[in-house]
């Protein structure tokens, strides 16, 4: 695929480089079109020996070839990251009085903006209006992050990390068919396998013990992994099928209960390379299934049936003991935890201990409760591993975000 890598001229030019390099061990072909001022930041000597191609400053280099005009007609995908304000003013009045600018106006192909700048420059009607105006006319706008910028101060403004946008493009390309998913990416060649939803426990025809987990965070991790290159395998305990542009790509293997998601966990884990246990599965299940409905007694009295639970085993804590007595270390080996704080500790602390319990590669931990995080579209999530005490906090933020956060994560292990 033959991507313009445009850069503008802001200090979050640098994250530009990895994004570059994401690109390019994908296998496409980039060129990088950076502003003058782009070039204050990094120089044009750092641009081509990461893309391996000459770098198109001008439109007066090369003139026979017409760049300005040709690399938009020719590119697959154009992509601006940093964008900064007057590049975003420009763009949307159409000027074109640089090679970038030029080329924004000459591109028929899909493009994405990552703006990035402080945030009075980003909440300023002025620019507000200019992002209003490209979306309109089709550019996919990526909004910033929050967090710390140029000086000591935080808000809306910061640049996504590289694997956020490349994801974001990808999702972009996939949405108008202009790449297969998963052909290419961080995770390109490796089988992932991601469970989701909620088990239910039969207590009898009609009833069963379950919990409030939607499956939005495991369907938004599944679509993710499609777009970073990965197989995906998507066990599913009762809940919707991911809808998204990458759908067709998931395999999904529907289950109802633990003992049917421990079984299709450990069929599929003999060949995976990344197992993400995002599922929220049963504690406990009724020792014996009544094939009637239970009925209440007419007798007068306010009696009720007492229910014998038994333990479900314990999915997590069983992969990871079977791979240490296979003397592996592969799949790497995701939880998740759902906590809520009490008198015998935080979310926090729940979460340690659970880490230390499952001995997993990384554990998700979220709080939950009344409007939080279950059948949420939102949620923060904390990271933990088990040779770091630092705790990686992602949010509040969209669940697509936490599952680019997890995969980043992921990458790192398997990157080791």
């Amino acid at each position: 695929m033959r991507v313009v890598l445009g850069v503008s001229g802001g200090i979050a030019a640098y994250k530009a480089c990895a994004l570059l390099r994401l690109f390019r061990e994908a296998g496409d072909d980039v060129t990088v079109v950076p502003t003058r001022a782009a070039l204050h930041f990094v120089g044009e000597t750092t641009w081509a020996a990461l893309s391996g191609r000459p770098v198109q400053t001008d439109v007066w280099a090369q003139a026979h070839e017409v760049p300005h005009v040709r690399l938009g007609q020719e590119a697959d995908l154009v992509v601006v990251a940093p964008a900064t304000a007057d590049l975003l003013a420009r763009a949307a009045h159409g000027l074109a009085d640089d090679l970038l600018t030029s080329v924004l106006l000459t591109a028929r192909c899909p493009v994405v903006v990552a703006p990035a700048m402080h945030t009075e420059m980003w909440e300023h009607p002025a620019t507000v209006a200019n992002v209003a105006l490209l979306r309109r006319r089709g550019v996919e706008v990526i909004e910033p992050s929050s967090g710390r910028l140029t000086g000591a101060d935080t808000g809306p403004g910061r640049l996504p990390e590289a694997i956020e946008l490349y994801a974001a493009c990808r999702e972009v390309l996939a949405r108008v068919g202009t790449s297969t998913p998963g052909a290419s990416g961080p995770l390109t060649g490796r089988r992932v396998v991601v469970t989701a939803g909620g088990t239910r426990e039969p207590l009898d025809p009609v009833r069963y013990l379950g919990n409030r987990s939607s499956g939005k965070q495991g369907s938004a991790l599944a679509e993710v992994a499609v777009e970073l290159g990965a197989e995906v395998r998507l066990v599913s305990c009762n809940m919707p099928a991911p809808s998204g542009p990458t759908a067709g790509a998931i395999e999904c293997l529907p289950v109802q209960t633990a003992l049917e998601l421990q079984a299709a966990v450990r069929s599929a884990a003999s060949t995976a390379d990344v197992i993400v246990m995002c599922a929220a599965v049963a504690d406990f299940r009724p020792a014996h299934y009544q094939g009637a409905k239970i009925k209440k007694t007419d007798d007068g009295t306010e009696s009720a049936p007492t229910i014998e639970l038994v333990r479900n085993p314990d999915i997590l804590a069983g992969l990871v003991a079977e791979r240490a007595a296979a003397g592996a270390t592969s799949p790497v080996i995701v939880g998740f935890a759902a906590e809520t704080g009490d008198e015998q500790g935080t979310v926090l602390d729940h979460a340690r201990a659970k880490l230390a319990r499952k001995g997993c590669d990384l554990l998700v931990a979220n709080e939950v409760g009344v409007d939080k995080t279950f059948g949420q579209d939102t949620s923060t999530a904390y990271l933990l591993r088990p040779d770091n005490d630092e705790v990686t906090v992602v949010g509040p933020t969209t669940k697509r975000a936490v599952a680019e956060a997890v995969w980043r994560a992921v990458a790192d292990l398997l990157a080791r």
